[in-house]
């Protein structure tokens, strides 16, 4: 009789229950507080990058389920920040995604939980608690949208394109960000600005959106969104850092990558 296969890896599919029970347990705090007058809102980065207690309360639910279900596993969450952990595994938690939507009653927000080891993300998930829509994807599986099978655009032509993007809260780097966009608009179908990267690439995972560039992101934007994306079909490239610019992603078909970079590098 063999004994255990240590080279098999973690177990994806037990990884990615956590990380939906985990993202349903936020989702419930989200839904209780959006639309009513929000409480403990307070700036960050600048004054318009903020946090609420909706985040806290969100990112507490997700922590008292990892603590449950996988006490040993590090925590990189974007409000509490890194805990370390005993075992190979850590979580990348966005427990609200788009909290200036959810600040101003705008129905487009995410909870993001992803799992990484050593190779890169096992298992995430993106969920949208108004529409009751969750995204999901494993390393190994296919891309889901509550538990259906989706698959991204195969768009051939940039000039046919629905390319959503973002931008940053620093002024200097939104003027540049103008630019970039005055570049791409007449190259393209039409740009969309949803405000929320998770949902940006959750949506282009299932064909609502062809592509979608953004920079200034952070891992907690891009872990869950970014596995889903690409197991959809999309080709993501990064965008580099450059001395005045922090790095970004390209998510788009293959078809049209190159060119989509080409005009946003």
């Amino acid at each position: 009789m063999s004994g255990p296969d240590l080279a098999a890896g973690p177990d994806e599919r037990a990884l990615l229950a956590v990380a939906v029970e985990a993202a349903h347990a936020a989702a419930a705090e989200l839904r209780a507080r959006f639309g009513a007058r929000a409480a403990g809102v307070h700036s960050k980065t600048t004054p318009t990058d903020l946090v609420s207690d909706a985040d806290l309360a969100a990112e507490s639910a997700i922590q008292q389920v990892l603590g449950e279900r996988r006490p040993d596993d590090a925590i990189l969450s974007e409000e509490a920040g890194a805990t370390e952990g005993g075992g190979e595994l850590r979580w990348i938690v966005d427990p609200l995604d788009g909290t200036i939507n959810f600040l101003f009653g705008i129905p487009v927000f995410a909870v993001s939980v992803a799992c990484e080891d050593r190779r890169g993300t096992v298992a995430g998930v993106v969920l949208d608690p108004v529409r009751d829509e969750c995204f999901a994807a494993t390393r190994s599986g296919p891309p889901t949208l509550n538990g259906e099978s989706i698959v991204a655009s195969q768009r051939a032509e940039l000039a046919v394109a629905m390319v959503a993007t973002g931008f940053a809260y620093d002024a200097a780097l939104r003027a540049r960000q103008a630019a970039v966009l005055a570049r791409v608009l007449p190259l393209v179908r039409d740009i969309r600005r949803a405000g929320a990267a998770a949902i940006d690439l959750a949506w282009c995972a299932c064909g609502r959106y062809d592509a979608y560039y953004e920079r200034g992101l952070h891992t907690w934007d891009l872990a869950a969104g970014g596995l889903i994306a690409s197991r959809a079909g999309l080709a993501l490239r990064e965008l580099a850092a450059t001395a005045e610019d922090p790095a970004g992603v390209v998510a788009a078909p293959p078809a049209i990558i190159d060119e989509l970079y080409g005009l946003v590098a």
